[in-house]
């Protein structure tokens, strides 16, 4: 087993492409300045021998490829966060994590004190792994992390959801980061759908892959490369979706809001006046939708 794999028994079936970000994540933490995601929690977290590895060597993972890869996994991240922010402001104090992986917010969170409730969700083979993890890197989480099991293909999201003690009366702030391409579109519809409904003030981030048609020459062959990587990696990709029809949806589900946000958007945002060139490209794109009354047109 090399170094940089996640040294564990596999008594489920935990997410390669969780460590793989987990991974770009921690990388972000060595190399680049200025850091968009500061998190010391990203390379105690990978075990004792995969964080020796990559401190030793972090330059494995800076090919061209790995660091656009990295510039989008640190800014949806910081993303969500910023939008959290906001939300914390507003008098929101639910967080929901849908597919968190190795996500480590919860144990960084400047909100504890505040009353932020965190609910992860994610396969149980996953959260196993996770939780074992945390716990060799003696990483603590606080008691307002509640870990929920979830298979978004079978399992009903309202259901999980009130097991864990959330509340559906209140508002959320709601990151669904890295999964929505390893979904077919029928999961992925029925999920918006029920955060659709969530109470009024709620926000909701997510990515999702575009169609190779609307990508450039380049952007399209990264594209294949990294689909063909997930296949092999027995994680699939499994949908698509055109930005505007994908607003539209979100909008006739029951959203207020609901806006795309470009590379282009996330490299002013975050990547503006970089020395080394960090940037945002690629097949993937965010949305952010809000529920409440939507107004009439006029």
């Amino acid at each position: 087993m090399s170094a940089l794999q996640p040294n564990i028994v596999r008594t489920g079936k935990p997410s390669r492409t969780a460590h793989a970000v987990a991974m770009l994540r921690a990388v972000h933490q060595l190399l680049d300045d200025p850091i968009v995601l500061p998190d010391p929690a990203a390379l105690p977290i990978l075990g004792a021998t995969a964080q020796a590895a990559l401190r030793d060597d972090p330059f494995g993972l800076n090919d061209p490829i790995a660091r656009g890869l990295r510039a989008a996994v640190v800014a949806r991240s910081r993303f969500v966060e910023d939008e959290l922010s906001r939300c914390m402001a507003s008098g929101v104090r639910q967080y929901v994590l849908l597919g968190a992986g190795l996500d480590t917010f919860a144990c960084r969170s400047a909100y504890v004190g505040a009353g932020l409730q965190v609910f992860e969700l994610d396969h149980r083979g996953t959260q196993r792994w996770k939780q074992q993890l945390l716990v060799e890197a003696d990483i603590c989480t606080p008691p307002s992390v509640t870990f929920a099991p979830m298979d978004f293909e079978r399992d009903d999201l309202h259901a999980t959801l009130a097991l864990a003690g959330f509340r559906a009366d209140l508002p959320a702030c709601v990151g669904w980061m890295g999964v929505t391409a390893y979904l077919t579109s029928e999961a992925v519809m029925r999920t918006l759908g029920t955060l659709a409904g969530l109470a009024a003030g709620s926000r909701v981030c997510f990515d999702y892959r575009v169609p190779a048609t609307v990508l450039g020459t380049v952007d399209r062959a990264v594209d294949e490369f990294l689909g063909r990587q997930a296949a092999n990696a027995g994680e699939p990709w499994l949908s698509t979706f055109d930005p505007e029809q994908l607003q539209r949806q979100s909008l006739d589900l029951g959203f207020a809001t609901a806006t795309s946000v470009t590379p282009d958007e996330l490299n002013a945002r975050y990547f503006a006046r970089r020395k080394d060139g960090l940037r945002v490209g690629g097949s993937f794109r965010l949305m952010l939708a809000g529920t409440g009354r939507r107004e009439a047109s006029p």
